[in-house]
């Protein structure tokens, strides 16, 4: 049986840091920090649910952050 993948470790990070920051300043912010995926949407966008690991969401209005959350 193939080994189950260790996830990898989230950045120690305060998603609540981003929110009021232009959309391109908190990208590069957030991928210095180490975050491996980052997901920008517009306010109400359909997503999908699911958590993964090293991924942080921005919800963007405006060419700003109005909500950040990971997974």
């Amino acid at each position: 049986m193939a080994p189950i993948p260790t996830p990898s470790d989230q950045p120690d990070d305060a998603p609540g840091e981003y929110v009021g920051l232009a959309a391109d300043a908190a990208e590069r912010r957030a991928r210095s920090r180490g975050w491996s995926t980052v997901r920008s949407l517009p306010p109400g966008a359909i997503i999908t649910m699911e958590f993964r690991s090293g991924r942080i969401n921005f919800e963007v209005d405006g060419a700003r952050v109005t909500r950040c959350w990971v997974g």
